[in-house]
C-alpha cells in the first residue's frame, strides 16, 4: 500500500468536502437519507482522516472526542471500486494510531450489523444489545488502545 496516501485532513477544506461526499455515497444514499446542518455543524472539532490514491480520495472517516481519554470513530466509508483491499482496515489501524498519539486510551463505535465481522478482526468488541440507528440494526463496539 506504497501508493496510498493516508493523512489527517483540515475541516473545511476541499479534501474535507471530497470526503462529505464519499460519505454521503457510500453511508446516506443507499438508505435515502442526507446529512443534515445539525449532524455537520460540529465537525470542526472533530479529527478526519483520509486514504488518497494517485488520483483521488478512496476512504475516510471522522473521529469524535468524547472526553480526554475516549473518542469515537464514526462514518467510516471506502469506495466501492477499492473494498476489501484492505484500505480501510489500514485507514481504521492509522487512525489507532493517531488516537494514541493524541492521548486517547479507548475508541469507540457504533458498527452497522454487515461492519461487525470487520470490527472483530480488528479486536472491537460488541458492548451490550443490538439498536436501531438510521433505520438499521447496530451495535457498540469499543477498543481499548
Amino acid at each position: 500500500m506504497d501508493w496510498i496516501d493516508f493523512r489527517e485532513i483540515e475541516f473545511a477544506s476541499p479534501e474535507y468536502d471530497e470526503c462529505i461526499q464519499l460519505r454521503r455515497k457510500i453511508l446516506k444514499v443507499p438508505l435515502g437519507i442526507e446529512f443534515t446542518f445539525s449532524e455537520l455543524k460540529d465537525e470542526w472539532k472533530q479529527i478526519h482522516v483520509a486514504a488518497y490514491g494517485i488520483y483521488k480520495l478512496l476512504a475516510c472517516l471522522v473521529l469524535e472526542p468524547i472526553n480526554e481519554h475516549e473518542i469515537k470513530m464514526k462514518q467510516v466509508a471506502v469506495d466501492v471500486s477499492i473494498q476489501s483491499r484492505g484500505i480501510g482496515t489500514r485507514l481504521v489501524q492509522i487512525s489507532e494510531d493517531l488516537c494514541k498519539e493524541k492521548g486517547y486510551k479507548k475508541i469507540v463505535l457504533n458498527a452497522r450489523d454487515t461492519a461487525i465481522p470487520f470490527y472483530l478482526r480488528l479486536d472491537y468488541k460488541k458492548v451490550g444489545k443490538q439498536f436501531v440507528e438510521v433505520g438499521i440494526p447496530h451495535y457498540k463496539m469499543e477498543k481499548k488502545l
